[in-house]
C-alpha cells in the first residue's frame, strides 16, 4: 500500500486524486468492515466535500498541506463537527452533535488530510479489548478469530488492514500501544499532554493522550509533525539505550525478548522500582476519574451501560477521595523519580503486550501462570509507562508467518524525535517492520509502491 507521504506527495502533484482516493476508500472500508467490525460511521459527504476542496487547491496552484488527500480515520470519541460524539457507547448515540471538530481533526484537516470514518473502541475507551456491546468485537486483520486490542481496536485494525494510511486513537494506560502491537503496526503515546486534547471525550484526564497508527516510522513522524507542530528531525548524536528489567522481563515472548538483548546487548538492565505499586494506582485513578465522569449517568441509568464497564466504573465511583489524592501524590513523586532513572538514556527496550492476540471465543491471557481476562491484562507493560508521563512507541517485530506482537521504545520527556529515529534505524535493519495480513480487502489506490 502507498505510505502517507507517497498519498501527499502523488495528489499535490496532480498525479492521484483526492476525490478517488476517498472513494476507494469508502468501498473497501464497506466491503472488509464485514469481518472486522472497525467502522462505527462512515463520513461520506464530508470526506468527498474535503476531498473536492484538496482537488480544487491543486488544481488552482495551491500546496494544501504535508498530508495532502491523505484518508484516515478516528476513534469514535473524537468530535466531528454536526456529529454526536459517542464514546463507543449507545448512550451517546443521539447526543448533541459537535459544534467543531476536535483540535487535532483540525490540525490535520488544515494539513490536507480527509477524514473518512469513526472507528469502534472499547466503550468510554475502558478496556483493551475493543469488546464493545454497542457496536460489536472489532477483529484482528491477521487473524479474524483473534482480537484487535483496545481500547483503540478499530483505528488499528483498518490500518494493519491497508485499508487507511493512519489513524488516530488514544491512549490512557496503553489503548493505542496494545492494538498496534497486536495488529503489527506503529503506534504512538506521546509525552503526557503535549498533543491536543481538546475535543475528545475524556476517559481519565490524568492520563489520556491523542495518539496516531501507521505502518511506517516515516508515517509516524509526518503525522506526529502536523500534530504537535514540531520537528521530528534526528537527533545529531548516537542514542544511548537500556532494557527495562524486573516486571518488563516476565510475562513475555521469546521473541520480544529475544529481540530486545539481540538490539542492545552490552545495554544495563534498568529496573523500575514499585512497578505493582505503580500499576495499582494507575488502576485507582484510572477507576476514580471515570467513576466520577460518569456518576450522573450512572445514577440515571446504569442499565444502559455495557455490563463490564458498568461494574468498573460504579466501583470507581465508590472510591474515596483520599485514596484518590494518595495515589496522585505517589504518582507525582514517581514520576520524578523515574526521570532522573532513566535520565542518562535515550531509549529504554520492553515489551508492548505480553502476548499476541488473545482468540474472542476465549480473550484470556497468561499471566503469572495463571488465566487473567484480556480486556483488563493486555496493558501488562503499558501501564506503568503511561504513569511516569514518559512517550511510548510501538514497533511491530518484523517476523511473517507468526502473529504480530510488538515492542515499546520508551523515551525522555518530549523526545520523540530519538524514538522516531531508532526506530528507523531497526526498521532498516529489518528487526522491526510491517507485514500485510493475507486477503485482506484493500482500496484500489494502494497499488504496488510502499509497503508489501
Amino acid at each position: 500500500m502507498r505510505s502517507v507521504r507517497e498519498i501527499a506527495e502523488g495528489v499535490r502533484t496532480g498525479r492521484l486524486s483526492a476525490r478517488t482516493l476517498v472513494e476507494d476508500c469508502l468501498c473497501a472500508l464497506v466491503e472488509a468492515d464485514r469481518d472486522l467490525v472497525a467502522v462505527t460511521r462512515l463520513l461520506h459527504d464530508r470526506a468527498r466535500a474535503e476531498a473536492d476542496a484538496v482537488d480544487a487547491m491543486v488544481a488552482a496552484g495551491r500546496d494544501p498541506g504535508p498530508l495532502a488527500g491523505v484518508p484516515y480515520g478516528v476513534k469514535d470519541l473524537f468530535d466531528l463537527a454536526g456529529l454526536p460524539t459517542t464514546a463507543g457507547s449507545s448512550l451517546y448515540a443521539d447526543a448533541a452533535p459537535a459544534s467543531q471538530d476536535a483540535e487535532a481533526v483540525k490540525r490535520l484537516g488544515a494539513a490536507g488530510a480527509v477524514v473518512v470514518a469513526t472507528l469502534n473502541m472499547d466503550e468510554f475507551a475502558y478496556g483493551f479489548a475493543t469488546i464493545n456491546a454497542a457496536y460489536g468485537i472489532t477483529r484482528n486483520p491477521h487473524d479474524t478469530s483473534r482480537l484487535a486490542g483496545g481500547s483503540s481496536g478499530g483505528s488499528a485494525a483498518v490500518v494493519a488492514a491497508g485499508l487507511l494510511p493512519f489513524a488516530l486513537g488514544s491512549d490512557t494506560n496503553g489503548s493505542v500501544r496494545v492494538p498496534a502491537s497486536l495488529t503489527g503496526i506503529y503506534g504512538l503515546k506521546p509525552t503526557n499532554g503535549d498533543l491536543p486534547l481538546t475535543g475528545v471525550f475524556p476517559f481519565a484526564k490524568s492520563f489520556d493522550d491523542v495518539g496516531p497508527f501507521t505502518c511506517s516510522v516515516e508515517d509516524m513522524a509526518l503525522v506526529w509533525e502536523v500534530l504537535s507542530r514540531q520537528d521530528a528531525a534526528a537527533p545529531g548524536h548516537s542514542l544511548r539505550l537500556a532494557r527495562l528489567g524486573g516486571r518488563f522481563r516476565e510475562n513475555a515472548e521469546p521473541d520480544q525478548i529475544a529481540a530486545i538483548d539481540a538490539i542492545a546487548p552490552d545495554a544495563p538492565l534498568v529496573e523500575l522500582p514499585e512497578i505493582a505499586r505503580a500499576r495499582s494506582a494507575a488502576f485507582l485513578i484510572t477507576a476514580c476519574e471515570g467513576g466520577a465522569l460518569h456518576r450522573e449517568a450512572l445514577a440515571a441509568d446504569a442499565m444502559a451501560f455495557d455490563p463490564q464497564v458498568r461494574d468498573r466504573l460504579l466501583a470507581g465511583a465508590l472510591l474515596p477521595d483520599a485514596l484518590y489524592a494518595e495515589a496522585q501524590a505517589f504518582r507525582a513523586e514517581y514520576r520524578a523519580r523515574i526521570e532522573a532513572l532513566v535520565a542518562d538514556y535515550d531509549v529504554l527496550l520492553a515489551p508492548a503486550t505480553p502476548t499476541v492476540a488473545p482468540l474472542v471465543e476465549d480473550p484470556r491471557i497468561l499471566i503469572d501462570g495463571a488465566l487473567s481476562p484480556a480486556r483488563a491484562d493486555l496493558g501488562i507493560h503499558t501501564q506503568p509507562i503511561s504513569f511516569t508521563g514518559l512517550p511510548s512507541l510501538a514497533v511491530p517485530l518484523y517476523r511473517p508467518g507468526k502473529l504480530p506482537i510488538g515492542l515499546q521504545l520508551i523515551g525522555g520527556p518530549g523526545r520523540e524525535a530519538e524514538l522516531f529515529a531508532f526506530a528507523a534505524a531497526l526498521e532498516g535493519q529489518g528487526v522491526t517492520g510491517f507485514t500485510a495480513p493475507q486477503n485482506t480487502v484493500v482500496p484500489a489506490y494502494a497499488g504496488t509502491a510502499g509497503y508489501s
